[in-house]
């Protein structure tokens, strides 16, 4: 079932105008919904330096960080010139490379397929929509736990929407690029936080900051 949820997806973030857009450092890229509903992608956040939402996150990180997702390495970066033993793993090999690029470490792979320290990272990262990877939070949270040393948290944003959606979606870039379609989720803090506890994660702690929405859970 992994392999079925995973692999569509790592074709479509493989796909021309979302590792254009990463090698541009910039826009527009989208998620398209196939009722023709579009979800802007922050390409220009994401390759820039962190910010004070990103310091927020970054404050709360413990022990060796697994950012899952990574893009192009904002943070996995930050982490490391902060003494923190951080991995960032990706399917896009763009997003590997600039995130080597920038001074962090990271591999080009699936968050389902085996990874370093299985069981042993002390903080695990979900960021800029990354819940929705594969299009099952559920699938994604127990892989997550797995991950995760046991007391390790995890630090997931969420949609800043009241959303609980599984669609199929494909990038695109305004000027007729466009990947595959895969299965991507959306939710909100209160969606995640019911996802995370059927999941056997514990609740720790909500914030916002920048109009962005975050949840801690602990393992």
């Amino acid at each position: 079932m992994t392999a079925q949820l995973t692999e569509p997806a790592t074709r479509a973030w493989q796909a021309d105008p979302y590792a254009d857009a990463l090698r541009a450092g910039q826009g527009p890229l989208y998620l398209r919904r196939h009722d023709g509903w579009l979800l802007p992608l922050e390409v220009e956040r994401w390759c820039a330096e962190p910010d004070a939402a990103d310091a927020t996150v970054l404050a709360r990180c413990t022990g060796p960080v697994l950012d899952i997702g990574c893009g192009p390495g904002r943070l996995v970066a930050a982490l490391a010139g902060l003494g923190h033993a951080a991995l960032g793993v990706d399917v896009t090999p763009e997003a590997v490379a600039r995130t080597l690029r920038s001074g962090g470490s990271a591999l080009c792979r699936s968050v389902f397929d085996a990874l370093p320290r299985e069981g042993d990272w002390g903080t695990v990262l979900l960021m800029d929509g990354n819940i929705g990877i594969g299009g099952d939070p559920g699938a994604l949270l127990r892989r997550a736990a797995e991950l995760t040393a046991p007391g390790g948290s995890l630090l997931a944003e969420a949609a800043t929407a009241d959303v609980d959606e599984r669609v199929e979606v494909h990038v695109e870039d305004g000027a007729g690029g466009r990947g595959a379609s895969f299965w991507w989720a959306r939710l909100g803090t209160r969606a995640l936080c019911d996802a995370a506890q059927t999941a056997g994660w514990t609740l720790y702690g909500t914030w916002q900051a920048a109009g962005r929405h975050f949840v801690h859970l602990t393992r």
